[in-house]
């Protein structure tokens, strides 16, 4: 097995002030940058005031790394915010894909503890929800608020696996069964209309650029959640609309059938799809999780 050695993700502009405004920095573009509705609030009248700004803690999800969160976390950082996008095992640089859910939670565990971070917002996206679910059991009394972005909420017990439609998750099987080293790649038809339906096809295929096989083994690994279940820590859900990478309805989808999981938690809703706003509306984003992690 190759040893994973983590890295510290930050935006490529040390300071975000000099940043090109109305644009972000993506590495799915051609020449990095996109163009972003509205102007890029990066000069002092947009940021907040001290008592106001939060320490974020972003963790991506499946057939994604760090960089998925590159425009939002310049925006947070532009307005005042302290943001860190930890990357786990088995992703970005990582070439190692025989990887478990433990390790996956280890990485991030690890960076919170390297970096002795206290009192922050800890955000999941997707498979990223399950990841902060076990996180917050390990490092409980260093979070702020918990936030599930369109993120799975598993009960106890269960696996990812186990809240996919059948035929989503008889797929996911074929091509694991077919890969070589035990990953599962998403085909550009189906990253298409479920992760970035919002998207224009040049888009679509720009982001899908970006994207790698994911490993298959924590998708189907069914966790313990007890000690996460007994947690008071707030927690918060944020919905998008438009979001298709589950299908609403008959028992299944992000919310109500994942969010309510979580007892009480504050709802926070948005109009967009799985992936695509991260790209082209990061100002969205960031808002959005301005107004699920503040008190």
């Amino acid at each position: 097995m190759f040893p994973y050695l983590q890295e510290i993700h930050q935006f490529p502009y040390p300071d975000y002030r000099f940043m090109p405004r109305g644009y972000y920095y993506s590495p799915y573009s051609e020449g990095g940058w996109l163009w972003s509705n509205g102007a890029f609030e990066s000069d002092e009248r947009y940021r907040l005031p001290a008592q106001q700004r939060l320490t974020f803690v972003l963790v991506h999800g499946s057939w994604a790394d760090a960089h998925f969160w590159d425009g939002v976390a310049a925006v947070l950082r532009s307005q005042g915010h302290a943001v860190y996008t930890p990357e786990y095992a088995g992703h970005g640089k990582d070439p190692n894909k025989d990887v478990t859910h433990a390790m996956v939670t280890k990485s991030v565990v690890n960076f919170i503890t390297k970096l002795n971070l206290r009192d922050f917002v800890l955000v999941g996206h997707s498979f990223g929800g399950t990841v902060i679910q076990k996180v917050a059991e390990q490092v409980p009394d260093r979070i702020r608020r918990l936030v599930f972005w369109d993120a799975f909420v598993l009960k106890d017990g269960e696996s990812v696996a186990d809240e996919l439609p059948p035929q989503t998750r008889q797929g996911f099987e074929q091509l694991r069964a077919g890969s070589k080293d035990d990953t599962i790649m998403l085909p550009f038809p189906l990253f298409r209309d479920l992760f970035v339906n919002t998207a224009t096809l040049e888009e679509a295929r720009r982001m899908y650029a970006g994207v790698t096989p994911e490993p298959a083994t924590p998708l189907f690994e069914k966790l313990d959640l007890k000690a996460f279940y007994a947690l008071p820590t707030p927690k918060s859900y944020i919905y998008f609309f438009q979001d298709n990478a589950l299908p609403q309805g008959e028992g299944f989808g992000w919310h109500p059938h994942m969010s309510t999981r979580l007892g009480q938690f504050r709802l926070i809703v948005g109009d967009g799809d799985h992936f695509t706003d991260t790209r082209t509306r990061p100002e969205m984003v960031a808002r959005k999780f301005y107004e699920a992690g503040r008190d």
